[in-house]
């Protein structure tokens, strides 16, 4: 039985934010699987600062995947296996059950130990790793480690629950606008504000390590792309050429940005070295490139142009120069954006004659799925697992944060309490 700590990087730069974003579920998955999270039993003493069980609960809930068991209607509150009675389970209609009950230890932490088990079949279900140790003030990290490892046990899918989102989200502060750079848990809770400015922030890009964020900041008057140092709070200007400095997009490795720039009078896209700052331009064409992406194994990149009259995206090998076009149906294909096995392309596409929506191609096969109807969606962000597209869309005038999985079974909002949000961008995997 293995131990994991549970230790993420805490932003020692960031400042609280009020503007917490709610995971509102519209859709779930046809019939999603019942499972009961029983409270987490508690031997310290005092109160904890968070209930583990019930954040494992709404991180199972919120996905769509699974109904959750009100604890209400439980008919008993066991901590560990000896405590389970199958019947009881079958008789409140859970066919899943997680138990656990958390301890303090000498050095001042906790000890979490779970267990899940199969109501039906009567068996525990084997987790990567049911203990689970955590610093008393992490326990929302730690509940999110045991509902990824719950998540995946259930569906074979690894979960995302420990990962971040950042946002921009933009106010009216009197005669002023006010950005903030955001970034908040999955579901938004714990908002930190990177980044704050008057002037607008676009385009955030996490880098693979999920270690550094860059992005494109007015703050000067003009358009600059910065790169913000999650863990030290270091903040770097990397280019700020004439024109146009926008679009910033890591390489797999992290050691190379894509960027568009006009210094060269059109808008096109270039390849910067961090280390040795050379900057290579890689497309030649007079109408606009932009939105680059790169392919996961950093050979190609991915880009948006209206070369061929419309707006659509195309993909370009580093080392040829081969060019090939990526997208067909529609008048109009943006803001690519793949899953980390390469095989699905997510992106703005609006069919002829219709709206802007969010939409996902298969380029092995290439079939073109379109996953919403608002027809204002913008800014697709694929989760690390390949399951969820989130997006911002408007909803009552405002702009709020939406997803959908990428088969259209599951879809959930995220509105804010106040200002409009923009831009999210999902993180990779954080441990």
């Amino acid at each position: 039985m293995r131990q994991i700590l549970i230790s993420l990087c805490l932003l020692m730069m960031a400042t609280a934010s009020r503007a917490e974003l709610v995971v509102e579920v519209t859709q779930g998955v046809s019939e999603p699987s019942p499972v009961a999270v029983v409270p987490f039993g508690w031997s310290g003493s005092g109160a904890l600062s968070e209930d583990v069980a019930k954040i494992v609960e709404q991180d199972l809930g919120r996905s769509g995947f699974f109904s959750t068991l009100p604890r209400e209607s439980m008919l008993s509150f066991p901590t560990r296996e000896g405590d389970v009675y199958y019947r009881d389970w079958r008789v409140s209609g859970a066919d899943y059950l997680l138990t656990g009950r958390i301890e303090p230890t000498a050095d001042g932490q906790v000890k979490i130990d779970v267990g899940l088990y199969d109501v039906l079949k009567e068996q525990r279900i084997p987790l990567a790793n049911d203990i689970v140790n955590s610093g008393s003030g992490q326990l929302r990290d730690a509940a999110h480690y045991i509902s990824d490892q719950v998540f995946e046990a259930l569906t074979g899918l690894k979960g995302a629950f420990s990962t971040r989102i950042v946002y921009i989200q933009a106010e009216r502060n009197g005669d002023q606008n006010n950005y903030k750079l955001q970034l908040a848990d999955w579901d938004g809770a714990r908002p930190r504000t990177v980044m704050e400015s008057n002037e607008p922030i676009m385009s955030p890009s996490w880098s693979r390590d999920g270690r550094k964020l860059a992005y494109v900041s007015f703050e000067s008057g003009r358009p600059a792309i910065y790169v913000q140092y999650l863990t030290t709070g270091k903040r770097e200007r990397i280019q700020s050429f004439p024109g146009l400095n926008g679009a910033p997009a890591w390489s797999p490795d992290g050691n190379q940005l894509a960027l568009v720039l006009s210094k060269d009078g059109n808008p096109e896209i270039y390849v910067l070295n961090l280390a040795s700052r050379q900057l290579q331009r890689v497309t030649h064409h007079y109408a606009i490139d932009t939105e680059p992406t790169w392919a996961p194994d950093g050979k190609s990149i991915l880009f948006t142009s209206d070369r061929g009259g419309q707006p659509q995206i195309y993909r370009l090998d580093l080392e040829s120069r081969n060019l090939e076009r990526l997208t067909w149906e529609g008048n109009y294909n943006a803001r690519g954006r793949l899953t980390d096995d390469g095989r699905f392309l997510a992106m703005v596409h609006r069919p002829t004659g219709g709206n802007f929506t969010i939409a996902v191609q298969d380029l092995k096969s290439g079939r073109l799925d379109i996953l919403t109807e608002a027809g204002l969606e913008e800014s697709p962000s694929i989760a690390p697992n390949g399951s969820i597209i989130i997006y911002a869309t408007k909803q009552n005038g405002r702009g709020v944060l939406s997803a959908v999985s990428l088969d259209g079974q599951v879809r959930f909002r995220m509105p804010s309490r106040s200002g409009d949000v923009r831009e999210p961008a999902w993180s990779p995997y954080l441990h």
